[in-house]
């Protein structure tokens, strides 16, 4: 092994990647400089590699990792041996009953160290016998003989994370997905909001029996520069800490109902230029515009800011103020700031680029009610998202709101500004080409740096998570691996290489603070990409992703050729949520006419003519289909495209999967994506509202009067409660 190879392979960059089964492509040793760069670790010259070299073996002496996982309630390895500490290695966890003394005895430390916890509650534990540690984020200290003492970070959590909850007297729980700027209300300003969320969720519990609902990412978009356009992805947000006021609803906000009488005028024609825009898509051709809702929503907010809180009111916010700290202070920061000088930080004056810099300090000093008003702003919508979680247990469902994690953040938003020091810089997150994607992907979002991740005991990861699970049953994570595919800067993605993380630190950090909310989490599910991936889901009790077209076994049918077979219902696994679509993906009304192939080929995105495209979706449906009649859910036969679709949902629900969503827009016969991948001005990404099948955008109000919505709902239901008995 060459010593470029060593210093890759210890600080878990990969040299090589396997795009297909039998094929293996080697990275560039210009990739996997530029890999080790963003590392901080410089391997330009040969002289350099040998310095870092020894710079990794001088670390690697250290008494202490910077952060140490262990599992509570595991057993220990046949060796008797703790994972995590010097000297040890294996992927399960210890048993801490036995305490600090076997800690110290079994960890390979040296000789007559001494070693003690100090748990988040300040208790101090020594080596006493059946001293236990509980879960939380401890410091573990040590002292060898004549050394200074060493501190880490110990994170104790629990080996898997909670099931999803479900109604009582049954096991699986069905739900709805939605994209919630789509779905708009009589009373919306514009765009669907938590309000529209929270009578979803009411009449969804109460009307459909459904235990979850999925909104999407609820992130804080980085808002439109002058004269520019919000980044409207939900994916690629300011920041994953907060969700958007964007998203709130003035009129709930108590202070509304004492605004004066020249405030209230001033709100209300404001409200009335939000309702001609909410009938211009509504009864228009008009695509949503977030960037005229936020305009109208913050200039409304400045008016109702002017009346006082109530005492109980201001006490409720001095303690959402203390609870969230520094990351909101930092996150008002930079909304104040944004509005100065940009929506990018990287292109603010000298000084301002660093949170911590004095001229920061003296800028904040001069902003502060600007940042007090964004702290407040960011209150109320968490209030807003407290009550859309309420309204959903309350109206039954088991687990209530289902929150999405994007993958990153935007390079210039807020999370980047505040957390540079634990964010990889000169590249960014994607995926290596695929037979599904032969360009590869590039998420245009920064990865976190493994070891500043660990130096920081985890915390940025954790203040992520804890923000997500606060108003949760359940919370969505893509690319939960132990690796990402990083791409230097200004190079495609089939240019990357895979970096590896400390999976064990990452799945214990996301189990302690799952485990602490009490919600049940569910990853997206790359398969194939990662060995072991699904492997490690059920191991920890988290929820895979499964999406009924993807869900082939490979081998083809003597009926479609080299179509490969569908996988049966009794094959699929139970720990997953599986649904048919979502807003990436061709809905099934979208796939049964064929709509989606001609928005394709309009577009210039079909990698092979489009007589070819229709030919194999159409022997793929006739396989499903197949399959659907032998299963007798095919009730309604071939040509009625709701009776299709309901098959499509008892397929789903004949599986043992333990939750099953239904993708809204196809329970209405929607037949536009959310979002076509590989577009930007192309197609109105992530601006469209909630049509039928004849394009006419429908109301919250519509909708929930939907028969089709109710037959669509029954049928599923109907098939859960068979399958039950």
């Amino acid at each position: 092994m060459t010593p470029l190879a060593r210093l890759a392979a210890v600080h878990g960059v990969s040299l090589s990647h396997r795009p297909s089964p039998g094929r293996r492509v080697r990275a560039g040793r210009e990739t996997v400089v530029a890999v080790l760069a963003a590392l901080g670790v410089d391997a330009s010259t040969p002289a350099a590699v040998r310095a870092a070299l020894e710079r990794h073996a001088e670390d690697s002496r250290r008494l202490l990792p910077p952060t140490v996982v262990l599992r509570s309630g595991a057993r220990p390895g046949p060796d008797g041996q703790l994972p995590g500490l010097p000297g040890l290695s294996g992927s399960s966890g210890p048993s801490l009953s036995t305490g600090l003394s076997e800690v110290c005895e079994k960890s390979g430390l040296p000789e007559g160290t001494a070693l003690r916890v100090v748990t988040e509650s300040g208790e101090v534990l020594g080596r006493q016998p059946g001293a236990e540690l509980p879960p939380g984020v401890h410091t573990l200290c040590a002292q060898a003989p004549g050394e200074s003492p060493v501190r880490s970070t110990l994170v104790v959590a629990p080996g898997a994370v909670p099931a999803p909850r479900t109604r009582t007297g049954r096991s699986r729980g069905p739900g709805l997905l939605v994209h919630l700027p789509g779905l708009l209300s009589s009373r919306s300003w514009g765009m669907g909001d938590l309000a529209d969320l929270g009578d979803l969720a009411s009449w969804a519990g109460r009307c459909l029996d459904a235990d979850f609902l999925q909104p999407g990412p609820l992130h804080t978009a980085v808002p439109a520069p002058p004269g520019g356009h919000t980044a409207l992805s939900p994916y690629r947000p300011s920041s994953r800490r907060f969700p958007d006021p964007v998203h709130l609803r003035i009129e709930d906000i108590p202070e509304y109902a004492y605004l004066g009488p020249e405030e209230r005028r001033r709100v209300d024609a404001l409200a009335g230029r939000a309702a001609a825009a909410r009938e211009d898509v509504l009864n228009g051709d008009a695509h949503l515009d977030p960037d005229a809702v936020r305009d109208l929503k913050l200039r409304a907010l400045e008016l109702v800011r002017t009346v006082q809180l109530s005492p109980g009111r201001r006490a409720a916010y001095c303690d959402f103020l203390a609870a969230r700290g520094q990351a909101l202070e930092d996150h008002a920061t930079w909304c104040a700031f944004a509005e100065r000088y940009g929506p990018d930080w990287r292109s603010w004056p000298a000084g301002l680029d660093d949170p911590r810099s004095a001229r920061t300090a003296r800028e904040r000093d001069d902003h502060l009610e600007r940042i007090d008003f964004h702290c407040w702003a960011a209150w109320l919508t968490d209030c807003q998202l407290a009550a859309a979680q309420r309204a959903a247990r309350d109206a039954g469902m088991a687990v209530g709101l289902v929150h999405e994690a994007a993958v990153g953040v935007h390079p210039g938003g807020a999370d980047a500004w505040a957390q540079q020091d634990v964010l990889a810089p000169g590249v960014s997150v994607g995926a290596p080409p695929t037979a599904g994607a032969p360009g590869g992907r590039d998420h245009g979002v920064p990865p976190w740096h493994p070891g500043a991740l660990a130096r920081t005991g985890y915390g940025p990861w954790r203040e992520v998570l804890a923000g997500l699970f606060r108003h949760a049953g359940a919370v969505r994570i893509d690319h939960l691996g132990s690796r990402q595919w990083w791409i230097p800067e200004g190079r495609p993605p089939s240019e990357g290489a895979w970096v590896r993380y400390d999976a064990e630190a990452l799945w214990g950090v996301l189990a302690l603070e799952a485990h602490r909310a009490g919600a049940a989490v569910i990853a997206g599910d790359p398969g194939a990409e990662e060995p072991g991936f699904r492997e490690d889901l059920a191991a920890r009790r988290v929820l895979g992703t499964r999406v009924l077209w993807c869900e082939r076994d490979g081998s083809p049918s003597e009926a479609a050729g080299p179509v490969a077979r569908p996988v049966p219902p009794e094959r699929w696994p139970a720990d997953c949520l599986a649904t048919a679509a979502g807003p990436e993906l061709p809905g099934c009304a979208a796939r049964l006419t064929g709509s989606h192939v001609r928005l394709l080929d309009g577009l210039g995105l079909l990698r092979r003519p489009a007589a070819q495209e229709r030919a194999a979706e159409a022997a793929g449906l006739a396989e499903w289909f197949r399959l659907f009649a032998r299963l007798g859910l095919l009730s309604e036969g071939r040509g009625d495209e709701e009776g299709e679709i309901r098959a499509v949902h008892r397929f789903l629900a004949r599986t043992p999967a333990r939750l099953v969503g239904v993708w809204l827009p196809d329970a209405v016969g929607d037949r536009r994506p959310v979002r076509v991948p590989g577009t930007t001005t192309e197609y109105p990404n992530w601006r469209l509202p909630l049509a039928g099948p004849d394009g006419r955008p429908l109301s919250l109000e519509e909708v929930t009067a939907s028969s089709r919505v109710r037959r669509l709902v029954e049928a599923l239901r109907e098939e859960l409660r068979a399958g039950a008995q």
